[in-house]
């Protein structure tokens, strides 16, 4: 049975229109939400952008269900010692419902804009985030017992995931990951690399332009492909019966979790309506 999560990047949005979303989803059968960690939304910064921890910790107050995370919280924002104590406190919070999604950084320029070091050392960030994957296990007492140790420690495995194809992310994967989030873009990679990752969960970020009942299809369409026609594959736009088939092709790749990217920045009635005859049809 696949998973459904709503990807809501916290941008140019007013907290309560998160907190909203965040609870429609769950009211309609979403499994999940996940949020973005930028200091500045990519390519945008003049937009704003709330910061991804504490809308999580929010949002995971808020709801009673969803599973809370990120695609993906960036390694180098955050010293791994504090990392380790946020995500135990948050899947406190939260009642075991956060997992962690980690990544080494895919705005550069951020990094530079902010004074971070490593922005443009692309080794660097990935042997950082090693460093860091390899100390939670330690902090949450998972590694050398004579080593630091947090307390409390977790009261769970806290779920990992990591996303990528290149030959470092995916030997992260490989070592550290529960899930392995596949960008939409790279999927003719999938068949490829699916055999090299054992049994851990494979997911994919999609963004939707979705045609509902009483929508306009062509402008749907025009819509969507204005805005994230740049995402080429990483966009599909469609009806319900053809995003049932759409994902029907993807689980049959072996992908068990969607991310779903509404185009229309996830107004609650869109996410109504898709809970409605795209997830509840699925498997019929």
């Amino acid at each position: 049975m696949a998973e459904w999560f709503v990807f809501l990047p916290q941008v140019r949005m007013e907290i309560d229109d998160i907190v909203e979303r965040a609870r429609v989803a769950e009211t309609s059968g979403f499994d999940g939400i996940a949020f973005i960690d930028h200091l500045e939304p990519p390519g945008a910064t003049h937009q704003s952008i709330w910061e991804a921890m504490t809308i999580a910790t929010l949002v995971a107050a808020r709801t009673q269900r969803l599973t809370i995370g990120h695609l993906v919280l960036c390694d180098a924002f955050r010293h791994p010692a504090v990392l380790a104590k946020q995500a135990v406190t948050l899947d406190a919070i939260s009642g075991g419902r956060f997992e962690l999604g980690l990544g080494w950084g895919s705005w550069p320029a951020e990094f530079e804009r902010f004074g971070l070091e490593h922005g443009d050392d692309a080794p660097a960030r990935v042997a950082r985030m090693d460093q860091t994957l390899g100390l939670l296990r330690q902090y949450w007492g998972q590694g050398d017992p004579e080593g630091p140790i947090q307390e409390p420690r977790p009261d769970r495995d806290i779920p990992l995931l990591i996303g990528g194809t290149g030959p470092k992310t995916m030997d992260l994967v490989r070592r550290y990951a529960q899930w392995w989030n596949v960008p939409s873009h790279q999927l003719d990679r999938l068949p490829k690399l699916l055999p090299t990752v054992g049994d851990i969960g494979v997911s994919v970020q999609q963004m939707v332009g979705f045609v509902g009942a009483h929508a306009d299809r062509d402008d749907v369409i025009a819509t969507s492909t204005r805005r994230f026609g740049h995402l080429g594959s990483g966009l599909v736009c469609g009806d319900a019966t053809e995003l049932r088939a759409h994902f029907a092709g993807l689980a049959a790749q072996g992908v068990s979790r969607f991310y779903i990217w509404f185009a229309d920045f996830a107004a609650p009635a869109t996410i109504t309506e898709f809970a409605d005859t795209v997830i509840a049809d699925f498997t019929h």
